[in-house]
């Protein structure tokens, strides 16, 4: 039985063929990097590409690099197994290497691709909301250059990004930590593990020099919106102030306000509303909690 559509397979050996081949063909074809979604979605007849651009084994695409001070970045077609095994990564950023253990299964992340779970740009997705808390900026490139943009302005929406006919995603830059800062990551699902998210979330708090008083607040919100939310109430509530009980108990509420969730198979809007109130407690307290010592 034929389970895949007739497509023409290119195996690119570097990344100028690779952009070649993309602006070659443009909206025909489709890049596989890990190939977890998109495969999945050519079994189901749910696009039926002419033709499939493999970059699965561009070394250039492959990689994470930090420089003290400076920052990481993480090439696209890193696996996603690397990053959360990377001792750079769990050390200076570890919202998104908890994020990337939480992503599947471990045969899944030993496949998946970071550029992959980002280019598919389910609401879902387990690493755009860090990124995002973290400041992380995507650069796409194309025959012609490379251009970069916030990760929260490059998804768009529900499978939806700012990848033009040409473009294939680079890499990931991540801004070195902010002094007296932390950034967390939680999320619930139907089980405690393999599922999708119901709810996902990322707080990045960043503290003043006394250690107590919120300098600035990053909380992004995955899977209650067509693409990851990033609040406006909750830094306003805590920004200049020191966290407090009652405070905690405001962040719960500013964060299930700003939600604006749907109701599907995994969970109804209700549920995720009450799930990004507890996420939204948690991960300011922990985050808080870790930027004092920091």
């Amino acid at each position: 039985m034929n389970i895949l559509h007739d497509f023409e397979y290119f195996k690119p050996g570097n990344k100028k063929e690779a952009l070649e081949l993309v602006k070659k063909y443009g909206n025909k074809a489709k890049v596989l990097a890990g190939g977890t979604d998109l495969v999945i979605m050519m079994k189901e007849k749910m696009i039926k590409p002419d033709y499939v651009i493999d970059i699965s084994d561009l070394n250039e695409l492959k990689g994470i690099t930090y420089e003290e001070g400076k920052g990481a970045e993480v090439y696209a077609c890193t696996k996603v197994a690397d990053i959360e095994s990377s001792e750079d990564l769990k050390r200076k950023y570890p919202a998104l290497a908890y994020a990337a253990s939480q992503l599947g299964s471990h045969q899944v992340r030993v496949m998946a691709t970071m550029g992959g779970n980002c280019c598919h740009s389910s609401p879902a997705a387990e690493t755009p909301a860090p990124l995002s808390a973290l400041g992380a900026k995507v650069v796409i490139a194309s025959l012609e250059g490379e251009r970069e943009m916030p990760i929260e302005d490059f998804i768009q929406g529900n499978r939806r990004n700012d990848l033009k006919e040409g473009e294939i995603l680079y890499k990931f830059k991540l801004p070195e930590p902010e002094k007296n800062s932390a950034c967390r990551y939680g999320h619930i699902g139907l089980r405690d593990a393999m599922e999708i998210d119901c709810a996902n979330m990322a707080a990045n708090i960043q503290l003043e020099d006394d250690k107590e008083t919120i300098k600035k607040v990053k909380l992004v919100m995955g899977s209650v919106a067509i693409k990851p939310l990033i609040s406006k109430a909750v830094p306003a509530l805590l920004e200049g102030k020191k966290l407090t009980e009652e405070l905690i108990e405001k962040t719960g509420e500013a964060a299930q306000g700003e939600a604006k969730p749907i109701s599907d198979v995994r969970a109804s809007a209700e549920y995720r509303k009450d799930v990004i109130a507890a996420l939204a407690r948690r991960l300011v307290k922990e985050a808080y909690e870790a930027a004092k010592e920091a």
